[in-house]
């Protein structure tokens, strides 16, 4: 990924603040060091540099009905390095689908595969036949 689509990228993310539990005591109380980023993928700015149809299907299970996609970490008590922390989450969740995929290639079943099969159904049908009461 370029240097230039990752400014574009985190230039169309909205970060915000919140309060964040766990450990800290009073300190966490106060201060707001939860990071939350919110990506909408439908982004005049974005649209002639990535494509916009991928991301979607992509990310379609972490978006929102808002075609927004929300990333939070709350993992350390400083906010600068939760926030370091989710954008880097998010370069990589991006980065990931944005990379092309693999197509697989059809293949046929070896010889000895289909053997196995076979040997193991029969191994089950003599299996099965056993259980059955005698026949008088």
């Amino acid at each position: 990924m370029t240097n230039e689509l990752r400014s574009s990228l985190l230039g169309a993310c909205v970060f915000s603040s919140t309060k964040s539990g766990g450990k800290g005591g009073q300190h966490v109380n106060k201060v707001e060091t939860a990071v939350e980023l919110r990506f909408n993928l439908k982004n005049e700015i974005l649209e002639d540099k990535v494509d916009l149809q991928l991301l979607q299907t992509a990310l379609s299970n972490r978006l929102t009905q808002y075609n927004e996609l929300i990333l939070r970490c709350d993992e350390t008590r400083s906010q600068l390095r939760n926030k370091a922390l989710v954008i880097d989450r998010f370069l990589k969740i991006v980065e990931e689908a944005l990379k092309p995929k693999k197509l697989r290639k059809a293949t046929k079943p070896s010889a000895a595969s289909k053997r196995k099969r076979l040997d193991t159904k029969k191994k089950k049908a003599e299996l099965k036949k056993n259980r059955r009461r005698p026949f008088l």
